[in-house]
């Protein structure tokens, strides 16, 4: 017996060795310590033996074989494994110091672009950038800004009513309240920006969207006249249009400001000579500013004799398609990346 297991154990190793795949290994594990093995049968016949000790004799040395061959099977199965591993690797190698495809990267919206540079112009002048609710109440909108329940100012707002009393802003304007009763509560000076959207029922076209930006200013403190505020929209617009630009202020009217005045610039296409852009003017309007109305000034918690303020509001798409030549102001909002990518 000793005779077969010996030469059972040499035949498994050299099969093993010679295994020259994985799938020959788990056969070759069958074949030698399957149930059906030579191995088994020949331990199967260890009962036949004559004495105590060839029983146990040949019984430890088919416990050896069996763990012999265990090792065998399983060190030449790593080593196919591995080799197969390698072989796969090597086909499918990749050159890593080949360069990568692009990622394309975006960017910030041209809109929003020029809304940055207007906020860092202002901060750089020592304003604060404030910001206030798109959905507002009627009385932060319209009451405390001097535009009362029946004024005829109201009616050029197209307003979008959520409910009796709530609404989408139809200007920035409710910054001015909202920063003078929650922040500044009676403090001086105030000079804060905010932009942000307002919306209006309107007809949209090239010039007109139901749904644009505006930048609202807001400067309180004692002694504050009107040449601070054409002095300030001074150094905006030639911050933003150039140093050659002019500045003008024509008396108008705003519910919320008194005196009111439109804001132009000299025409950055002409000059001022006039062209077809300034229709022969030589200005561009912009916005509207004005002095702080007293009752505007009472509602947020000042006096109108111990303090002044100016305000002033315009819209940033005007600016963008100004400094851009866009002539469309829906582009802003059609998403469309051929016109987004030029900027």
């Amino acid at each position: 017996m000793k005779d077969q297991l010996l030469k059972l154990r040499d035949e498994a190793l050299a099969a093993i060795a010679a295994a020259a795949d994985v799938g020959a290994i788990q056969e070759l594990r069958v074949r030698y310590l399957g149930k059906k093995s030579e191995l088994s049968r020949v331990l199967g016949g260890l009962g036949q033996l004559p004495t105590v000790e060839e029983r146990k004799a040949m019984g430890a040395l088919g416990n050896e074989i069996k763990q012999a061959i265990t090792a065998a099977l399983e060190a030449r199965e790593k080593e196919l494994a591995d080799a197969a591993l390698e072989a796969r690797l090597a086909a499918e190698r990749l050159d890593v110091t080949l360069p990568g495809a692009p990622v394309r990267r975006g960017h910030l919206h041209i809109l929003y672009q020029v809304i940055h540079r207007i906020e860092e112009i202002f901060i750089a002048m020592g304003f604060e950038v404030a910001e206030a609710r798109q959905v507002e109440t009627d009385w932060y909108n319209f009451e405390a800004l001097n535009i009362p329940k029946g004024h005829p100012a109201r009616d050029a707002q197209d307003s979008l009513f959520l409910s009796e009393d709530v609404l989408l802003r139809t200007h920035t304007s409710n910054a001015q309240i909202r920063y003078m009763l929650e922040v500044a509560k009676g403090r001086t000076p105030v000079k804060i920006i905010c932009p942000g959207r307002v919306f209006r029922r309107d007809f949209e076209d090239a010039t007109h969207a139901m749904m644009f930006h505006q930048v609202e200013g807001l400067v309180i403190d004692k002694g504050i006249t009107m040449a601070s505020l054409k002095g300030t929209l001074t150094e905006m617009a030639r911050a933003l249009f150039g140093p050659d630009v002019a500045i003008r202020l024509r008396p108008s009217y705003f519910p919320f400001t008194e005196p009111s005045a439109e804001m132009d610039i000299s025409c950055i296409f002409c000059g001022g000579k006039g062209c077809r852009t300034c229709k022969g003017s030589g200005w561009i309007e912009i916005g509207g500013s004005g002095m702080v109305h007293p009752n505007v000034l009472r509602a947020g918690g000042y006096d109108p004799e111990e303090v002044s303020g100016w305000a002033f509001g315009y819209g940033p798409e005007r600016v963008a398609m100004l400094m851009y030549g866009i002539e469309d102001i829906r582009h802003f909002v059609t998403g469309d990346m051929r016109f987004l990518r030029q900027f």
